[in-house]
């Protein structure tokens, strides 16, 4: 019998008990998870302390794939930090380097304009219709450090999600077979 057969047997053997220890098991890593998420937003203060490179405008700093950790502090932000934001309208996160920075001294905001290191001209034809600057509550966060090719994990398994719903159940089969 092959390693499908034996899985097959070991499936047909789990008693509820054993079952339920495996479920609750399955819920404590993912509540772990979700507690570990919700403790990186509260300590960088940014609604998403990772995200993933998903474009090539930012080369040769940043490639796809790259994981950036951010930021969020209350100190100005300055021409020359990349930062990473939200448009009205679109869910996905843009990874940019401020170039300009316009200070409303009358109202004590700080309006920003972006661009792609490797973009040939400013964001503004990314910003939603009408709007010429970034202000403080499109910024998600500031750039504080990145691991390089580590994201296209997440990459690969949103442009492809066969492999993910693959690996999900690969997984899901592997705690429910798990003798421990």
């Amino acid at each position: 019998m092959g390693f499908i057969g034996e899985t097959i047997d070991s499936v047909k053997s789990i008693q509820i008990r054993q079952l339920l220890s495996q479920a609750v098991s399955l819920g404590m890593i993912v509540t772990s998870a979700l507690i570990i998420w919700k403790a990186l937003m509260c300590i960088t203060g940014s609604e998403s302390p990772v995200v993933v490179v998903l474009s090539g405008s930012m080369e040769p700093g940043f490639k796809r794939g790259d994981i950036l950790f951010l930021h969020m502090s209350n100190d100005p932000i300055r021409a020359g930090e990349i930062v990473v934001f939200n448009i009205d309208g679109r869910e996905i996160p843009i990874v940019h380097r401020v170039i300009k920075v316009h200070e409303r001294k009358d109202i004590g905001e700080v309006d920003v304009l972006t661009k792609g290191d490797n973009n040939y001209g400013d964001d503004r034809l990314l910003y939603a219709h009408g709007q010429m600057w970034l202000n403080r509550h499109h910024i998600m966060g500031r750039a504080v450090g990145f691991l390089p090719y580590v994201g296209w994990v997440t990459i690969i398994m949103t442009e492809k999600p066969i492999i993910k719903y693959v690996l999900i159940g690969a997984l899901g089969l592997l705690v429910i077979t798990s003798k421990d």
